[in-house]
Parts: structure tokens; sequence; C-alpha cells
């Protein structure tokens, strides 16, 4: 059966089309729809009604020349319209906008209304929009707002007000900033960090965290210089070496970086701005032993026109192979940039069972 995008809508054959309804083919919502005699409406080929008598159906290039046919568009898949996925995705981003915009959270119930959907099915569409729930969002955007705004508050409680926060305990329950904001504001200041650094058989590991979880798994070959990225990103926290507990999770993260796709359950304290975090939650979606594009983890949350934006998430991520940024490449198949390495990339792909395509 054609595909989107390989013939023009002009030479679609009536089987083509038959197939396509049949199938109800979302790929060829926009190309054409289809009329019922019996039932005097139009529908698009992708409309989950109850099929329809062959012989009772016609096909029309647009919805002008169904309705100058004498029919009437389907209520239930509305093709007058645009589609289901454009209607969720805007809905979605109403939403977004009225979180960005309100001075404190708005409740599941507003989100809904405001995207014309019921608090149920809203909650199921965002979460599969964007990859967290609708308070997970709020959550991380106002967490956000406090990091920008920490630096030039004149005090804590004034940068959490400013951000939509009702009370300060609320942060300090829901924060996304991997320690205390006023320690975030000091560029760690008053937080101790432990790290260990360990050999594994891709040169160095640096594994760093805070109570909350790891923070930092940082490949390379200089100790010294991973070191210095971790000071880089905290230059004012108290710096610890690893005591015995600690080791034992070094080595939980030295096997995974050996055997990447094994399942492994590590506490993560993952920072980083909304967007990143949508990021990084659909990279850790993706199965060992896959891989998928930049395009592709654009469209999974919810923004196909973000790769560039995508790609700068990867490269931002300081959780090397618990999130499995490796696992992106490029629309075609082949290796792209890596934070450690297009070879240390390559290694743990081929630790998966995967082969890159050569570019």
């Amino acid at each position: 059966m054609p595909t989107l995008g390989t013939v023009s809508p002009a030479d679609l054959s009536d089987a083509a089309r038959h197939a396509a309804v049949a199938a109800r083919d979302g790929a060829f919502d926009g190309r054409f729809v289809y009329s019922v005699r019996s039932t005097g409406v139009y529908c698009r080929p992708s409309c989950p009604s109850r099929a329809a008598l062959p012989r009772n159906v016609a096909f029309h290039p647009t919805c002008e020349a169904a309705e100058a046919a004498g029919f009437r568009p389907c209520r239930r898949c509305r093709p007058d319209e645009a589609s289901r996925e454009t209607r969720r995705a805007e809905a979605v981003a109403r939403a977004c906008r009225l979180i960005d915009e309100s001075e404190t959270a708005p409740s599941l119930d507003d989100l809904a209304h405001a995207a014309g959907l019921s608090p149920f099915h809203f909650h199921r569409v965002f979460k599969a929009a964007t990859g967290v729930t609708p308070r997970a969002y709020g959550a991380a955007r106002r967490a956000e707002r406090v990091a920008k705004a920490l630096p030039g508050a004149a005090s804590v409680t004034e940068a959490l007000y400013e951000a939509g926060y009702g009370a300060a305990s609320r942060f300090y329950a829901g924060a996304r900033l991997g320690m205390t904001p006023a320690a975030y504001r000091k560029g760690g200041a008053g937080e101790t960090i432990r790290f260990a650094v360990a050999a594994c058989s891709l040169g160095a590991v640096l594994v760093a965290a805070t109570t909350r979880g790891i923070c930092a798994i940082l490949l390379g070959d200089n100790p010294d210089a991973l070191l210095r990225d971790l000071e880089d990103r905290f230059p004012n926290a108290a710096l610890a070496g690893a005591d015995e507990g600690f080791a034992a999770l070094v080595a939980q993260v030295v096997g995974l970086v050996e055997t990447p796709s094994r399942p492994v359950s590590l506490p993560l304290d993952i920072g980083g701005t909304a967007f990143q975090q949508r990021v990084w939650e659909a990279l850790r979606t993706i199965p060992a032993g896959t891989t998928a594009s930049y395009a592709e983890i654009a469209a999974r949350i919810g923004t196909p026109a973000a790769v560039r934006a995508v790609a700068r998430a990867c490269g931002a991520n300081a959780l090397a192979v618990a999130i499995p940024c490796h696992r992106v490449v490029r629309a075609d198949g082949a290796l792209s940039g890596y934070r450690w390495g297009i070879d240390r990339k390559r290694a743990l792909l081929a630790r998966e069972g995967v082969e890159p395509v050569k570019a």
C-alpha cells in the first residue's frame, strides 16, 4: 500500500484509498476524504467509526469537494478541522502556556478546562506529549524560574515567591535543583558532594552524588580533567572522597558502563531545565539495543521542530549511560556528537548489539 509522500493524492488508486480506510491509516489524513452514502457524512481515512460497505463509499480530494457533493463532516473524526494529533498538541501547548504564565500552580481541573478535555483524558494526553505529568512539568518550570532568579534576588525567599511558590516548604518538597536553593545560588556552597574516580574499559569514570542521588557520571581519559569538570559545575561545593558505602555505588555504575543493556536501578539526582528533563525522560524510554534519532525524540516529547534543542539537551546530560544519550543517532542512523567522544558512543552501542550506520 502506498505510504505518505510516495505518490501525490491524484495518483492514488481507489484500491489504495480503500486499503487506507480499512487500515484507518492516519498517514493518509489530509490527502483525501471519503463519504458514506448511507449516513450522509464524510470522514478522514483514520476515522474510528464502524466500517462502511465499499459500495456506499466514495472518495473526494478535499472537504470542500465532499460538501459540494452534499455530505456533512463526521462529528467523530471532524475531517474539516485540524487532525486529532494537531488538536492535542495545541491543547497541551495551551496548558503549558497557562502553567508558564500563572503565578501559582494551576489545578488539574483548570488545565483540563483550558485544553477542552476531561481531567483524566487531559492527564493522559499531556504525559504522552511531554513525557511528564502536568504536575511534574509545573514543578520543573517553577524550579527553573527559581534557578534563574536566585543570583539576582535579595533573598532565597524572594526568589521562591517570585517563581510562584506559596510557601518555601513547597519548593523544598519538590525542588529539582539537586540541592537547596541557597546552595545552588552560591555554586553549591554548603553542599557536600561525594565523588570517586574509578577505572573502566572506556577509561576513567567519575561518579558524584548529593544526598538525593547521583548527580554526575562523567567519562574521560584524564581523572584530573573529570574532577575539574565537576568543580566547574559546583565551584563552591565541598567535595568529599568516597566512603565504603559509596564505593559500592561506584561499582554499580562501572557495571552499567561495562554492560549498558543490563537494567540497573540507580538513585539519580536529575537537575536541568523543564525541557531538558522532558528530553532526558524520553531518552530513558529508548530500549537497550535500539536507537532513536534526534527528530524522533523531538516528536516524542511533542516539539517536532526542536531537533537542535534536543541535541543540545543530549549534550548537556551529565549522567552518562544512566541517561542513555548514546542511543541517539542521526536521522540516517550514523553516529553524531557525544559529550564523552564518538569512540565511547560506538563502544557502548556495540555492547548493546547495535552496529551504527557508517557516515
